[in-house]
């Protein structure tokens, strides 16, 4: 019989989203006239923009005039250029075309890019955090068995707490990997040029390489923020970063995303050789991916056209407009809150000896509004729970007229 990887059964429950799922399913077969609003999972509702649809349009009309096959290795010119120009030459960061991998998703890239590291590799979270960035750690064998409070031996917790605006200076000693969000998923935090210069002075100065996850930065409202860690002197010869669509353009349902790979980028062997991480990633991807279809890579090139790009930032202020409404709201009801100014995502402290769970079903229970507890994203996230502002202008209103009811 074969064996399974026994890294698997280290992972102390299902994952997040599936078991939200579950609970609300229950729910709803047990209340079927209740009228169930989510703000859980962080999903668009907005559907593609015009821009977008013409391009996807425009592009089956062009496979159905000629082959296209499997695409080029990274990605096509077309959108890799607009990517260069869009989202780095605007910013005044110059990157290389080969330095720029085009995929299917930013959750699959945060998760694959270990398999370019060493097992022995030591890691660093950020907690909370998103799920992906520690389980897929534990499925390849870097960590031992979590303990009772869901943290694994193995991986170092730096806890993003209110103290530190939820963006944590770096630690003194060393590690090889450390992940970053910023917009962080879940607490909304952002991090500043002189936060973020911090832990790309730490990053050189220990070896380590930043695992740049910046899937949100769409919603960053201040120009003076950083949208990029290239933005910061010195993070192209210690920082991957991960992009999306998903977010930014309604891309949940499309599939599209990035990763910046770096050429100065390096590791090494345990001989100490050095190489490319650029290469490594390269090679990963050519061998167990095939690009992302012709007419998505269409429709992406579409977002950083005039028309895609008014259209889509349209779609971001209609969603921090749900924030502001959520937060304001909150606030008002006598919770305590923490950000939805430059992120989809309001961070509420639970009720004083409510855990993150319990408020989960507290708040299904008594205005059957879903939410995301903080405890799925880490030890440090209880006491917490996530609000997404990703719905309606009218459901979300009404989300919060039920729990300022419902906790008055």
């Amino acid at each position: 019989m074969a064996h399974i990887n026994e890294n698997y059964q280290k992972l102390q429950a299902g994952y997040l989203f599936p078991e939200i799922g579950r609970r609300v399913r229950a729910f709803a077969e047990a209340n079927p006239s209740a009228e169930v609003i989510r703000l859980g999972i962080g999903d668009v509702t907005l559907p593609l923009v015009p821009a977008v649809t013409a391009a996807l349009h425009a592009a089956v009309d062009d496979q159905g005039a000629r082959a296209y096959g499997y695409g080029p290795e990274g990605g096509y010119d077309f959108l890799v250029d607009a990517i260069l120009e869009g989202d780095y030459a605007a910013r005044g960061v110059s990157l290389d075309a080969s330095e720029v991998f085009v995929s299917d998703g930013s959750k699959q890239d945060s998760g694959n890019i270990q398999e370019i590291f060493g097992t022995d590799c030591r890691v660093l979270v950020t907690d909370p955090s998103y799920p992906v960035y520690v389980d897929t750690n534990v499925m390849a064998g870097r960590t031992g068995d979590g303990d009772d409070s869901g943290m694994y031996a193995g991986i170092h917790y730096l806890p993003a707490t209110a103290d530190n605006g939820f963006a944590p200076d770096p630690p003194d000693e060393a590690v090889d990997l450390a992940y970053l969000c910023s917009p962080n998923n879940p607490t909304g935090a952002v991090m500043t040029k002189e936060g973020l210069a911090r832990w790309v002075d730490w990053a050189r100065e220990h070896h380590a390489v930043l695992l740049f996850d910046a899937a949100y930065d769409a919603f960053i409202q201040d120009p003076a923020l950083p949208r990029s860690i290239y933005e910061i002197e010195g993070a192209k010869e210690c920082a991957i970063e991960m992009r999306s669509f998903s977010k930014r353009a309604g891309f949940t349902g499309v599939r599209c995303a990035y990763t910046v790979v770096p050429q100065a980028l390096q590791g090494t062997t345990a001989a100490g050789e050095e190489v490319s991480l650029n290469a490594l990633w390269s090679r990963r991807q050519s061998t167990k991916f095939n690009e992302v279809p012709y007419l998505v890579q269409r429709a992406a090139a579409a977002v950083f056209s005039e028309e895609g790009a008014a259209q889509t930032a349209e779609q971001v202020a209609y969603y921090m407009e749900n924030a502001r409404r959520i937060r304001e709201g909150l606030q008002a009801a006598h919770f305590t809150v923490y950000a939805g100014e430059h992120a989809p995502y309001i961070w509420l402290r639970t009720p004083e000896g409510v855990s993150s769970w319990d408020f989960f079903d507290q708040l299904l229970e008594r205005t059957h509004v879903v939410g995301t507890p903080g405890s799925g994203f880490g030890p440090s996230g209880e006491g917490f729970f996530r609000i997404s502002a990703f719905n309606s202008h009218d459901n979300v209103d009404e989300a919060i007229e039920r729990i300022r009811k419902a906790f008055a």
